[in-house]
């Protein structure tokens, strides 16, 4: 089971490295900027997270996913040579197996430490969002989770079905197989389908038009 954590924790590390350079690259940054967006966008969600919970930040215990995270930038740098080209939904399709991944795993650190169902479930939805928040703002872009994509309710949904399988009696592999599939499942087909959350939106009336 460890080894199943593990794996899937350097792959949601891979995906949201890959999301970053890519985002990165639209910006025309240099080498060092790529690096950063990748870095932070893979690491920044788990470290707040690890914070919290006031354990071993993960990438500090494990040097590992540092190496992971240049390699990726270098690879991404290397073969994708134009990154204006690629499609934006093939940004967000990346993001979102980053997202599920992350919202999942991060639930269940949460919960393997002791926190409750609510605070677990709050703390994978940190996990999943806050590294594209990070990313978003250093870009100077409205992150995704602050506009009308349903972006953090799908880290909530891996969360909320993560500790409800765990509730029926699934194995914990399969709760997290199961959790991860239903948060990509609800951010993939509101990416294909563009479904938004309502906007609040408070029109200003001009006093003298009243």
């Amino acid at each position: 089971m460890l080894e199943l954590l593990y794996w899937l924790d350097l792959f949601g590390v891979i995906v949201f490295a890959f999301s970053g350079a890519l985002m990165a690259g639209r910006y025309q940054l240099d080498p060092f900027g790529v690096a950063v967006l990748s870095a932070v966008t893979a690491i920044g969600g788990g470290t707040i997270r690890d914070v919290i919970l006031q354990t071993p930040v993960f990438w500090v215990k494990n040097p590992i996913y540092l190496y992971v995270i240049l390699a990726t930038a270098a690879l991404t740098i290397i073969f994708i040579r134009c990154p204006k080209r690629i499609p934006k939904r093939f940004l967000l399709v990346s993001d979102a197996f980053g997202l599920a991944l992350f919202a999942v795993l991060g639930t269940e650190k949460a919960l393997t430490l002791g926190a409750a169902v609510p605070v677990a479930i709050l703390l994978g939805m940190v996990t999943g969002v806050a590294g594209g928040m990070i990313r978003d703002v250093l870009c100077n872009v409205i992150p995704m989770i602050l506009r009308q994509e349903i972006y953090a309710t799908a880290a909530i949904l891996g969360g909320v079905l993560f500790t409800f399988l765990l509730y029926l009696g699934l194995p914990e592999h399969i709760a997290i197989i199961g959790a991860i599939l239903g948060a990509l499942a609800l951010r993939l087909a509101a990416i294909y389908w563009r479904v938004t959350l309502p906007a609040f939106e408070i029109i200003d009336h001009d006093e003298s038009n009243k």
